[in-house]
């Protein structure tokens, strides 16, 4: 793994082992929006960086992004985290931002980073995954992840109505979340006109600067995208590459 440079105003502060997909975005765009001095390592999941023994110590589960934290609040050691879920509250409760800290609003926001890690993200990776990259394009796959992707969009949609403003109310960690997931919505085949209250929210969103910056860093993948880097992402060759470490 290489080094490209992220904010790096001050001493460096975190490391961020990251790829530029949508869950890589989501701490990018965090990283962005706090200030906070970074680093970006780049892992190149198209040739398998992702399974190297350095990676694995930090993010077992072998998927990017991950972060280590040079500065813990707690004095100690670098701490990693991985995860996007548990790294966005990480550093919400670091920085006391983001993350509202009353009960009710607190836990609204979580529920909300919840349901786009258990939900959204989840299912619109499959349909992503079944009806752009699978080789084989099986129809009751495709109709069954694009049904699913359709109806999170409209619980998305309805939630918004209910705040008239962002996810769980102020710009928050469920923002975050869930904004790099409906940039995928054209490639996907979604319009958001179908959803008039995420139309208004994603424009307001993509309009911050720190979400450009955000969406900015880590433009160095430029390796055409391959039978074999398509094995490699999606998994088909995790047991042989496991095993060589």
């Amino acid at each position: 793994m290489g080094n490209a440079k992220g904010n790096t105003k001050g001493k460096v502060m975190i490391d961020l082992h990251y790829a530029p997909t949508p869950n890589g975005w989501k701490i990018s765009i965090m990283l962005e929006e706090l200030g906070l001095p970074y680093v970006v390592k780049p892992v190149n999941i198209r040739t398998g960086e992702q399974f190297s023994p350095d990676f694995l110590a930090i993010s077992p589960n072998n998927r990017i992004p991950a972060i280590v934290d040079h500065a813990p609040a707690d004095g100690g050691g670098p701490f990693p985290v991985f995860e996007t879920g548990a790294i966005l509250i990480y550093l919400a409760e670091k920085t006391g931002r983001f993350l509202p800290a009353d009960l009710r609003g607190r836990s609204a926001t979580i529920q909300w980073v919840m349901w786009q890690m258990a939900g959204l993200g989840p299912m619109l990776g499959q349909h992503g995954h079944f009806a752009l990259y699978a080789a084989e394009k099986i129809p009751y796959a495709i109709e069954r992840y694009r049904d699913e992707a359709a109806r999170l969009y409209g619980v998305l949609d309805r939630q918004l109505e209910k705040t008239g403003a962002y996810v769980a109310g102020d710009y928050s960690i469920a923002d975050m979340a869930c904004f790099p997931w409906t940039m995928t919505h054209k490639a996907q085949g979604f319009t958001l006109d179908d959803f008039p209250n995420i139309k208004r929210w994603y424009a307001e969103v993509r309009a911050r600067p720190q979400v450009q910056a955000g969406l900015a860093i880590g433009k160095f993948v430029k390796e055409p995208f391959n039978e074999e880097s398509r094995k490699i992402m999606f998994g088909q060759k995790a047991k042989e590459l496991l095993g060589k470490k």
